[in-house]
């Protein structure tokens, strides 16, 4: 019987990371700086979520409007103190009361219930915006106020620095998390919430704190695209960002941070090549349609080639060279 490979740990894994994100903003051009940019704030709510829908088998639509939260929240706070961090800390505290209590309706209920819970909050939480309109200034939205970056680094490479660090403090942390108890605990409530709960897991409290830890990841997404944009409003967030983060991980792979990764890429590739595609076809109408109808053909693409997603893929070829041999 062949022995197992281990896996690298965690922490050298993102040491490695940190590593080629800093060479790469040191060679890359500024657009492409900042797309790097948002490919780690995309990474942060992709990762969340494959560990609530991929480990914890919650379905989520609503994490766009969770990370319309952390960004409206940054914004607000960011624009009265003018203190970065302590502005992150409280959209992140913000975001994870929402999901806390989201996570509490969210225990009770299955299927199709939940994800009619959470399509009613992408939906509710941007016309609060329109309601209080005094504050979150409408459909115009906020813009954010922030120091200037240090004069030795241009801005795009600033916010790649700012948007990875984060990203990948988000990733250790939850590679730590599911590597543990929490980790089977979430996999047992997955499989068969019968088997768990004669294991003396408590089912409801492991999928409110999953949905928790979830909604902290998309907090930090939605106040580093604040950040990013440098304003944020609530066309920022509509509803298709929630079904895009749904595919993204779906395609990348359910369940693994590698996926999130692939599915974060995919969420700053795909939208940008159907927007070049839609302006040499000459047609608005398509342009404005082309990007989802791009991660549907992709997605039946990859699931009738890998079944298991991109992250599957390195493991297949794996298997099949030892079988030929």
């Amino acid at each position: 019987m062949p022995k197992r490979r281990r896996r690298p740990h965690p922490v050298l894994v993102i040491a490695i990371g940190a590593v080629v994100v800093v060479a790469l903003t040191y060679v890359l051009p500024p657009f492409r700086n900042y797309q790097l940019a948002t490919v780690g704030a995309y990474f942060c709510v992709t990762a969340g979520l494959t560990v609530l829908t991929g480990l914890n088998g919650q379905l989520s639509l609503g994490h766009g409007a969770l990370m319309a939260t952390g960004a409206y929240t940054l914004a607000l706070t960011q624009n009265k103190f003018m203190n970065l961090p302590f502005s992150f800390a409280v959209a992140i505290l913000v975001t994870t009361a929402a999901g806390a209590v989201i996570g509490l309706a969210a225990a009770r209920l299955r299927g199709p219930y939940l994800a009619g819970l959470t399509l009613a909050v992408a939906i509710v939480v941007p016309s609060v915006t329109s309601t209080f309109d005094e504050t979150f200034n409408s459909d115009q939205g906020l813009s954010v106020v922030l120091d200037p970056p240090p004069e030795a680094f241009p801005m795009e490479q600033w916010q790649a620095w700012l948007c990875w660090s984060a990203a990948l403090v988000v990733v250790l942390l939850l590679a730590l998390l599911v590597r543990g108890r929490f980790g089977r605990d979430l996999r047992a409530v997955r499989d068969d919430e019968t088997a768990a709960r004669l294991a003396g897991i408590n089912i409801a409290r492991t999928q409110v704190l999953a949905f928790v830890v979830s909604a902290v990841c998309a907090g930090v997404a939605g106040a580093l695209f604040a950040v990013l944009a440098q304003s944020v409003s609530p066309g920022a967030f509509p509803l298709t960002l929630s079904l895009f983060l749904i595919m993204a991980i779906v395609i990348g792979g359910l369940g693994s941070l590698f996926g999130a990764l692939w599915g974060a890429v995919l969420l700053v590739v795909l939208p940008t090549l159907s927007q070049s595609v839609g302006e040499q076809t000459g047609s608005q109408r398509l342009e404005g349609n082309l990007a989802l109808i791009v991660f549907g053909v992709v997605l039946v693409v990859v699931m009738l080639a890998a079944p298991g997603g991109l992250a599957s893929i390195p493991s297949r070829i794996t298997r099949l060279i030892r079988r030929n041999r």
